[in-house]
């Protein structure tokens, strides 16, 4: 046909109805202009949401009773848009589309700042220093002492008798509950009636055991605290050097047991004059005196033999002439047997002169007359001199017999120039305790 070959004017392809798809393509023009619209609309009806919102809330507190103010909301601006998005909303629509222009970001954050009121009230909080409370130290100070707890473990406490029962008995000692000190912790030794030994009422000084229960009550005991005081008190008697007076009271294959103090002793058999007959000291009286004392093993050892040489050393004085006989000779000196017990003259003390040998002075088995210039009672130690009863110096090596004929005279002449020498010491250590306060 002749008017099929007359050319047609071009035309947009018009969608056909096999391909939806097409159907609903859209300029990209439109569309840009189509989802700021939809964002537009958005933001609208989230801002109508939130002050329909706060009216409501308004509403509520007026009825309720309850003064009007910015009450705190729990939803936000961002919050009311997530809630009214639909999936079809977002079709089509990317990320940056949603974010817009980085130039309009400010704006945006602006408008989410003027939209959200807890930013401008947080921006109102003021902190406030501990300057700006009353503090009052004082009474901090005696809160913490009212809230202290009462008696700590190893403390001593004074208090009143309240109850006893068969059990025990209930100390108040001040502390919320009172203390409650079991049977067997009411004293040394046994006790037959502790209603009559504890009568109510009675003050009484206990020593706290256990730490404080659920219900604020320790544990208390007098028998730990006679058991300190005990040990404290043969602690000072063993740094005295003294002899104390025990009876035997039991006996095994090492030795004899006694009571000192309310504590248990014992008395090696090596450490008793007739250790070979020791089961027949029991129930006698003898003197002993400190080999150990340690409280935390509790070993409490004794000695009668060395009661003895206690006994011997109360006897003897610093400046005293004794006599005795050489039973040993040692690099460093003389040991010299004073009758049960034993003295040291040293070769500095022998003589002012010199000397190659000990052996030209004294020989083993001499008599020996000397002066004590030291005494040592705890630890058994006497310190003998003979340089002191010379003359000129060497006088001892070269005419021995007569510094020992006339050692009586001569030691009363040293005796007083020791005594001298003692009492300007002791003068020099009460001007140094006068001196030290003004320091």
């Amino acid at each position: 046909m002749a008017g099929s070959d007359i050319p047609q004017p071009n035309r947009p392809n018009r969608p056909s109805k096999q391909n939806p798809a097409e159907a609903s393509r859209k300029p990209p023009q439109v569309m840009h202009i189509k989802r700021k619209e939809d964002e537009k609309s958005l933001k609208e009806k989230a801002e109508n949401t939130y002050l329909q919102t706060n009216a409501n809330q308004d509403n509520t507190h007026n009825l309720q009773g309850q003064p009007q103010g910015n009450t705190q909301s729990k939803f936000n601006t961002g919050e009311l848009i997530e809630q009214n998005i639909d999936d079809a909303d977002l079709e089509g629509v990317s990320m940056a589309d949603l974010l817009g222009p980085p130039d309009q970001s400010k704006k945006s954050s602006s408008l989410r700042k003027s939209l959200n009121p807890f930013n401008n009230q947080a921006s109102t909080i003021q902190t406030r220093s501990v300057d700006d409370f009353d503090f009052d130290e004082d009474a901090f100070l005696a809160a913490l002492d009212e809230n202290e707890p009462i008696g700590n473990t190893g403390e001593k406490a004074i208090g009143a008798v309240i109850n006893v029962d068969s059990d025990g008995v209930y100390v108040d000692i001040g502390g919320k509950a009172p203390g409650f000190m079991p049977k067997k912790e009411c004293g040394l030794g046994v006790i037959t009636n502790i209603k009559e030994r504890f009568p109510k009422g009675l003050q009484v000084e206990v020593l706290v055991t256990g730490e404080q229960n659920a219900d604020g009550m320790v544990t208390i005991s007098c028998r730990a605290l006679e058991l300190r005081k005990s040990w404290e008190k043969v602690q000072q008697l063993e740094s005295e050097g003294k002899v104390v007076q025990v009876k035997v009271n039991g006996f095994n294959r090492g030795g004899v047991t006694c009571d000192l103090e309310g504590l248990r002793g014992f008395i090696p058999r090596s450490q008793l004059e007739d250790g070979e007959n020791h089961e027949a000291l029991v129930g006698k009286t003898i003197g002993v005196a400190f080999l150990e004392v340690n409280p935390e093993t509790r070993k409490l050892v004794l000695s009668e033999k060395k009661a003895a040489i206690a006994a011997l050393f109360s006897k003897l004085e610093i400046g005293n002439l004794v006599e005795g006989q050489v039973v040993a000779i040692k690099p460093y000196g003389f040991f010299i047997d004073l009758g049960g017990i034993s003295g040291l003259l040293h070769h500095s003390m022998i003589t002012n002169g010199t000397f190659r040998s000990l052996r030209e002075v004294f020989n083993q088995g001499d008599r020996v007359k000397a002066l004590i210039t030291e005494l040592d009672a705890a630890r058994g130690r006497i310190s003998l001199n003979t340089a002191l009863l010379e003359g000129p110096p060497g006088e001892l090596i070269a005419e021995k017999e007569k510094v020992m004929s006339e050692a009586s005279e001569r030691a009363e002449k040293v005796r007083k120039v020791i005594k001298e020498q003692e009492q300007k010491k002791a003068q020099e250590k009460e001007q140094e305790k006068e001196q030290k306060p003004l320091n």
